[in-house]
C-alpha cells in the first residue's frame, strides 16, 4: 500500500466490526447490520423481553403535535435520547428511516403518543435485530433510483414527505426518508421535488465513484411512479404547474437533456421507495425490506 509509505500501519485483516457495525463475510458478499447496537438500546429502556411487533409504525394512523399530553422534562430528555440512537441504527437499517424520520419531528415537544410510537419501533427491533443489509457480488455498474412522495401527508401543516433509494447494480447503496421543507401545491410538485433530491444524491454518488476509480458507462436511470412528474422532466416546454418548483425543474431537466440522466415511469405497486414516505401494511412491508437486500443473519458474539 502506498499510505504505508508515509503513515504507520497495521494490518488487522478483514474488517469484522467498525463503530457499531457488524460484518459478515460470505461467497456471496458482506452482510452489514447492527445487532448489538440494537439490543444496547433494548436494554437501556428495559425492552429486553417486551411484545414484539411486525411493522414499526400503524398505517392507519398518523401522528400530530397536538395528540397526547406533553412529556415531563426527565421522560422529553429520555425520548431524544432513544430518537437520537435510533438515528444512528438506520445507517444499515433502512426500514427504519421512515418511522425514525416521523419521530424525529416531534423532538422540541414530545408528547405521549409519541413516546408510544417509539416505543413500537422498538418492539419492531426487538422482533428484528438481526437483520442486516446484503452487499453482494454484481457485475452491473447501473446507478438507478427510486423516488418517491406522500403528498400533503402531515396532518399539521401538510407537508409532503420525500423518499428515495438509490441502487449501485443490484446493491442499496443511499437512501432518504424526509419531510419537505414547503408546502406543494399539487402530488406532481411534491414528486418532482422528491426528483430533483434523487437526482442530487446521484450526482453526488456517480462522483464519489469517479473519485475511486469505478467506471459508470450507463446513464444513471431515475424511476418515478408520478407521470405528470415524468412528463415534465421530459418536456422542453415550461408547464405552468411548475412555477412553484422552477429550480428543481430546471435541475433534472437539465440534466436529461444533456443524457446525463434518464427518467422512466414504474407502476406504484412496484415503485421500491414507497416504505421510504409513508407506513406500509405488513405485507408490503415484507416486500419493501426484500428488495432493499435486508436479511437476517447470526451475530458474531
Amino acid at each position: 500500500m502506498d499510505l504505508k509509505k508515509d503513515f504507520a500501519l497495521k494490518d488487522l485483516g478483514d474488517l469484522h466490526y467498525f463503530l457499531g457495525i457488524e460484518v459478515r463475510r460470505d461467497k456471496e458478499g458482506l452482510v452489514l447490520s447492527q445487532e448489538k447496537y440494537a439490543k444496547d438500546i433494548l436494554s437501556r429502556v428495559g425492552m429486553t423481553k417486551c411484545k414484539a411487533m411486525v411493522t414499526p409504525l400503524s398505517s392507519t394512523e398518523k401522528l400530530s403535535r397536538i395528540k397526547g399530553e406533553a412529556l415531563g422534562l426527565e421522560d422529553s430528555t429520555r425520548y431524544r435520547s432513544i430518537v437520537g440512537a435510533l438515528q444512528y441504527l438506520t445507517l444499515t437499517r433502512p426500514d427504519l428511516a421512515y418511522s425514525v424520520n416521523n419521530v424525529c419531528q416531534f423532538l422540541h415537544v414530545p408528547t405521549t403518543v409519541h413516546w408510544t410510537s417509539v416505543k413500537r419501533i422498538l418492539r419492531y427491533i426487538h422482533l428484528t435485530s438481526g437483520i442486516g443489509l446484503r452487499i453482494g457480488k454484481t457485475s452491473s455498474t447501473l446507478l438507478s433510483a427510486f423516488s418517491d412522495a406522500d403528498w400533503a401527508g402531515d396532518v399539521d401543516d401538510r407537508c409532503s414527505t420525500g423518499g428515495f433509494a438509490i441502487f449501485f447494480g443490484s446493491n442499496l447503496i443511499s437512501w432518504s426518508a424526509r419531510k419537505q421543507p414547503t408546502v406543494s401545491r399539487s402530488s406532481t410538485e411534491a414528486e418532482y421535488k422528491s426528483m430533483a433530491n434523487a437526482t442530487a444524491e446521484l450526482i453526488g454518488v456517480q462522483s464519489l465513484l469517479g473519485e475511486l476509480g469505478v467506471p459508470v458507462t450507463q446513464v444513471p436511470c431515475l424511476w418515478c411512479d408520478n407521470l405528470d412528474a415524468t412528463y415534465l422532466a421530459a418536456n422542453p416546454v415550461f408547464h405552468a404547474r411548475a412555477k412553484h418548483i422552477e429550480i428543481d425543474f430546471h435541475f433534472v431537466r437539465e440534466r436529461v437533456t444533456n443524457g446525463q440522466l434518464q427518467i422512466q415511469f414504474v407502476s406504484s405497486k412496484d415503485q421500491l421507495a414507497d416504505g421510504f414516505t409513508k407506513a406500509l401494511p405488513t405485507q408490503q412491508f415484507e416486500d419493501f425490506k426484500r428488495n432493499l437486500n435486508l436479511e437476517y443473519h447470526h451475530s458474531l458474539d
